[in-house]
C-alpha cells in the first residue's frame, strides 16, 4: 500500500510541477473555470470541490470499517478489509485537495495571510492545514500498523493511532473554513455578490460530522468506555460546530447545519446497515436541541458586543438544556439511554466542556467573520484552556473501577436455534449490590457473530437484563452461544465496570481457548477490557506503552496548535488588508 501510495504521488507531484513550471496549463483553467461559477479563486474552488468528494469516501468507509469490526471481528490483515481502502482513499486525497491549494496560485499571492515558500510562491493558509490534517491522519496508518505489533489489535475505535485517523479528517474541516473565508477575500469579481452561504453553512455540518466520530461506538451499543463520556463528547461537538456557525452565518442557520449532518449520515447509516453491505444498525445525534437552544441565546446582544462571553453562555445552555432535549432521542433511538444517577457526574463534566468548547466556537467566528481576536496571550490562554478542561474531563471519564471479589452464577436454558445455539440466562451477581436499581447497564453484549441478515442482529446482539431483584436478573430475549459469537455479561454503575465471559469460540490466532456456555456455570468478574479486546497483549513493559502514547498525544497537539496558528495568521494578516482581488507577484 505504501508502494502503491508513492506511485500515485509521484504522479501528483509531477503534474504540480509541470503545473508551477508552465508546461500545462489545463490544471489551472480547470481550477479557475470552477472558481469562476462560485466567484472563489481558483485554489480554493478546485481544493474544496475535491475535498467534499474525498471526506464523503472516508466518513463512509470510517463508517463501514466500525460495522465490520463490530460484526465480524478483528481484520486478517491490514488489506484484508474492503473499508480500508475508501478509507486510505479518502485521507489521501484529503491530503492531496490541501496540497492542490498549496500549487495551484501561479503570479499571485493568495491573499494577505498567505505563507512564502519561495521568492515568488506563496501558499494559502487554508490549504496548508488541509493537507498537514490530512497528513496527520495518513500517519496514522502506518503508526497503527506498528502499535498492532507491539501491543496485539485494539479492537476499539479509541485506540491512540485510529484517533488519529478520524482525529485528523475531522478537524481538516477547519482549515475547509479558513480556505474558504481566504477566498471569500480574494474574490475573481469583487463586485458580485460574495455568495457561498450554503458551502459554509455545509462545511460547519461537516465539522459538526467531524467532531461527532469520536462518538461512533456509543452510536452502535458497544462503548467500551463509561456511558458519561457519551454527553460530553456531544457537548462538545455541538458548542463548537454550531456557536461558530450561528455567529458566521446568521439566523436559522444551525438548523441548517444541523440538517446537512444529519441527512449525510443518514445516508451513511443506510448504506451501512441498510441492504446494500447489512452491517449492524448505528444511529447518531440529532443535535436539534442545542440547535434550538443556540438559535434563541443568539437572540440576546452579546452576540455581536461580547461574542466570547456569548460563546461560553451558549455552551453553558447546550451542556444543560440542550443536553436535556437531546436525551429524549437518546432514550428513544440509542441502545444505551442515560439514567438519571449519571446526571451529577455528567453535569459536572458536560458543563465546563461545553463552556471551553463555545469560547472556542466564538474564536473560531471571529477570525471567520473578520473582526478582531483578543490580544495574543489572552488567546493562546483560551484555547490552552479549552485543551486543559477537556483532558481533565475524559480523564474523569477514563476512570475505572474494577470490583474484586465480584462474580455471577448464570444459569442457560435453550432457545429456539437461529443458525445455530440460542440461549436465555438467568443471572446472580454477588455481592448482589454489584449495580443499584438505576445502573448504566447490566447487559448482555454478543457481538462478531457475522454480518448479515442471516445472523441474528447482523452480528451484534445487546440485552439490557430485566431485574428481578437485588442482583437477580434474567435476560429478555434469546442471545446467541455459538461459532464466532463473542457473548459477555457487562455491567457499569457509575465507575465501576467490569465484565465476565459467558462464551467465546476458540481463536487460535491468538492462541486462546474456547470459553464454554455451559448448562450452569459461577465466573469472576474481571476488567472488561480483558475480554472486549481479547486480541490485545498486556504483555509489554508499561514504559513502551507511555512514550507510544505519548507520541501520538504529541502529533494530536501539533495539529491542535498548527490549527491555531492558522486562524490567529489570518485573523492578524485580514484585519490590515482589504478585501481584493489576489495580489499580482512578478515572477522571475
Amino acid at each position: 500500500m505504501s508502494g502503491s501510495a508513492g506511485v500515485v504521488g509521484l504522479i501528483l507531484l509531477w503534474i504540480g510541477y509541470l503545473h508551477r513550471t508552465r508546461r500545462i496549463s489545463w490544471l489551472g483553467r480547470a481550477a479557475d473555470s470552477l472558481g469562476r461559477l462560485f466567484n472563489r479563486p481558483g485554489w480554493v474552488a478546485l481544493p474544496v470541490a475535491l475535498f467534499l468528494a474525498t471526506i464523503l469516501t472516508a466518513l463512509l468507509g470510517f463508517i463501514w470499517d466500525v460495522s465490520l469490526h463490530i460484526g465480524n471481528g478483528r481484520d486478517e490483515g491490514p488489506l484484508a478489509n474492503p473499508a480500508h481502502y475508501f478509507i486510505l482513499v479518502g485521507l489521501f486525497f484529503l491530503f492531496t485537495a490541501g496540497m492542490a491549494a498549496i500549487v495551484l496560485p501561479l503570479d499571485e499571492k493568495p491573499g494577505a495571510a498567505a505563507v512564502r515558500i519561495t521568492r515568488t510562491w506563496y501558499a494559502p493558509v487554508g490549504g496548508i492545514l488541509i493537507a498537514g490534517a490530512g497528513l496527520y491522519a495518513l500517519i496514522g496508518f502506518p503508526l497503527d500498523d506498528i502499535w498492532h505489533r507491539l501491543f496485539g489489535q485494539d479492537v476499539t475505535l479509541w485506540g491512540p493511532t485510529h484517533l488519529m485517523l478520524i482525529g485528523g479528517a475531522g478537524l481538516s474541516l477547519v482549515g475547509v473554513l479558513l480556505l474558504e473565508f481566504e477566498g471569500r477575500r480574494n474574490r475573481p469579481d469583487p463586485s458580485r455578490p460574495e455568495g457561498g452561504w450554503l458551502i459554509r453553512a455545509f462545511a460547519f455540518g461537516g465539522l459538526l460530522i467531524g467532531l461527532s466520530v469520536f462518538q461512533v461506538e456509543f452510536d452502535f451499543g458497544v462503548e467500551q468506555f463509561r456511558l458519561v463520556l457519551q454527553p460530553m463528547l456531544i457537548v462538545a461537538a455541538a458548542a463548537i460546530a454550531l456557536t461558530a456557525a450561528r455567529m458566521t452565518l446568521g439566523p436559522f442557520s444551525t438548523l441548517v447545519v444541523v440538517a446537512f449532518a444529519a441527512l449525510v449520515r443518514g445516508i451513511v447509516a443506510w448504506l451501512v446497515s441498510g441492504p446494500i453491505i447489512d452491517a449492524p444498525r448505528t444511529v447518531f445525534p440529532l443535535y436539534l436541541g442545542a440547535a434550538i437552544v443556540v438559535e434563541v441565546l443568539a437572540l440576546l446582544p452579546l452576540t455581536r458586543r461580547h461574542p466570547i462571553w456569548w460563546g461560553a453562555m451558549a455552551g453553558l445552555g447546550i451542556a444543560t438544556v440542550g443536553l436535556l432535549l437531546e436525551s429524549w432521542w437518546i432514550d428513544a433511538m440509542f441502545v444505551d439511554a442515560w439514567p438519571a444517577g449519571m446526571r451529577p457526574e455528567l453535569l459536572a463534566m458536560a458543563v465546563p466542556v461545553g463552556i471551553a468548547a463555545g469560547v472556542v466556537g466564538a474564536l473560531l467566528a471571529i477570525v471567520l467573520r473578520g473582526e478582531r481576536l483578543p490580544r495574543p496571550s489572552l488567546r493562546r490562554g483560551l484555547v490552552t484552556a479549552a485543551v486543559l478542561v477537556a483532558a481533565a474531563a475524559t480523564a474523569n471519564g477514563l476512570i475505572i473501577q474494577v470490583p474484586r471479589h465480584a462474580a455471577a452464577a448464570v444459569t442457560l436454558t435453550e432457545s429456539e436455534p437461529d443458525n445455530g445455539r440460542m440461549v436465555h440466562a438467568e443471572i446472580r451477581l454477588t455481592p448482589a449490590d454489584l449495580a443499584d436499581a438505576n445502573p448504566e447497564w447490566v447487559q448482555i453484549l454478543a457481538w462478531q457473530g457475522g454480518v448479515g441478515s442471516d445472523s441474528p442482529g447482523r452480528g451484534l446482539v445487546v440485552d439490557h437484563l430485566e431485574r428481578l431483584g437485588p442482583g437477580h436478573y434474567r435476560t429478555t430475549r434469546p442471545v446467541p452461544v455459538h461459532g464466532t459469537w463473542k457473548t459477555v455479561l457487562r455491567v457499569q454503575d457509575g465507575r465501576v465496570q467490569t465484565a465476565l465471559p459467558i462464551y467465546m469460540a476458540a481463536d487460535p490466532g491468538i492462541g486462546a481457548e474456547e470459553v464454554p456456555a455451559l448448562e450452569s456455570f459461577h465466573r469472576d468478574f474481571v476488567a472488561e477490557i480483558t475480554v472486549l479486546q481479547r486480541e490485545r497483549s498486556f504483555d509489554h513493559s508499561t514504559w513502551l506503552f507511555t512514550a507510544a502514547a505519548l507520541v501520538v498525544l504529541l502529533c494530536s497537539l501539533a495539529l491542535i496548535a498548527a490549527l491555531s496558528w492558522g486562524a490567529a495568521r489570518i485573523n492578524d494578516r485580514y484585519l490590515t488588508a482589504p478585501a481584493q482581488a489576489p495580489d499580482s507577484v512578478r515572477s522571475s
